[in-house]
């Protein structure tokens, strides 16, 4: 009979979680496509040609661009395109700070090293779905007096 004490337990325990983790990502497949399936069931497509299809939250405001999507903050490269999204964004807010779902394909990269802000940021080439916020998801943080 083999006695397992408390290191042994915890290093298969630490085994288990690590082969649990690298077996949860599911990958497949399709006309060409790759779909790579994260937490909270976030679809990120990744095509042939370089774009990423990616869903999440968007905001522009005071010159900064963001898409937080469930596992990422990206910083939104200021073009033609990030001013095409906020216009469309910009139907659903109430206040200037709602960040409003919305569903785009873009490039990917890390940010340059002399600039300030988030360390991958994307660059929109095709917006898909602008929608209204859900009221009842959206946390409002309101700065002013009283």
């Amino acid at each position: 009979m083999v006695k397992i004490n408390n290191n042994m337990k915890k290093s298969i325990f630490l085994l288990a979680i690590i082969v649990l983790v690298s077996c949860k990502t599911d990958k497949k497949t399709e006309n060409n496509n790759t779909l790579v399936e994260g937490e909270n069931s976030e679809k990120i497509e990744k095509q042939n040609v370089g774009l990423t299809l990616l869903k999440g939250e968007f905001i522009y405001y005071a010159d900064a661009a963001v898409l937080q999507t469930p596992q990422e903050i990206y910083g939104v490269v200021i073009n033609d395109k990030m001013y095409e999204l906020n216009e469309e964004a910009e139907k659903y807010k109430t206040e200037v700070t709602d960040m409003v779902p919305v569903e785009i394909k873009g490039i990917i990269s890390p940010k340059p090293e002399n600039e300030e802000g988030w360390p991958l940021r994307v660059e929109i080439k095709e917006i898909l779905n602008v929608t209204k916020p859900n009221p009842e998801g959206n946390e409002i943080i309101t700065i002013g007096k009283e």
